[in-house]
């Protein structure tokens, strides 16, 4: 083993959330070799995700469009984020998000955890990967 990995993006595993969104997990795989998973999702105008929490830090950074974030933190607040800008959600902090219904949104979501654990709000069903599955039964998102 040398003292470094390279992943390109052209080479890593396209998941499809269905037709509003997809992602491409840059940094981490469900072995849990790296501290952290980082992806960058890509999603339609319009794309929505449920209420949902992590036990671990997330970052959301927007590289792409914009879209607005829902957080309960003794409250709820929404926060519009564009291009370059970057949310920090701490564990237990429930949290959604809504993409520009004009244009395209990519994110590179980075959760400092070796495996993804997302907890959702009673009512979400979820495949045995704790993917979202949609009213059409595929999953979605990250």
């Amino acid at each position: 083993m040398s003292g470094f990995r390279t992943r390109k993006l052209s080479e890593t595993e396209v998941i499809s959330y269905g037709p509003a969104s997809d992602l491409s997990l840059i940094i981490g795989d469900e072995e849990g070799t790296t501290p952290i998973r980082a992806a960058l999702q890509t999603c339609q105008p319009g794309y929505e995700v449920p209420i949902h929490c992590h036990p671990y830090i997330e970052y959301l950074i927007v590289l792409e469009g914009s879209a607005e974030f829902t957080i309960e933190d003794g409250g709820t607040q929404k926060v519009l984020l564009g291009k370059g800008d970057c949310v920090e959600l701490f564990p237990g902090i429930w949290h959604s998000f809504a993409t520009n219904k004009e244009e395209v949104t990519q994110l590179m979501g980075i959760h400092v955890s070796p495996d993804r654990i997302v907890n959702y709000k009673p009512g979400v069903k979820t495949d045995s990967r704790g993917f979202r599955i949609q009213d059409d039964g595929t999953t979605a998102e990250y």
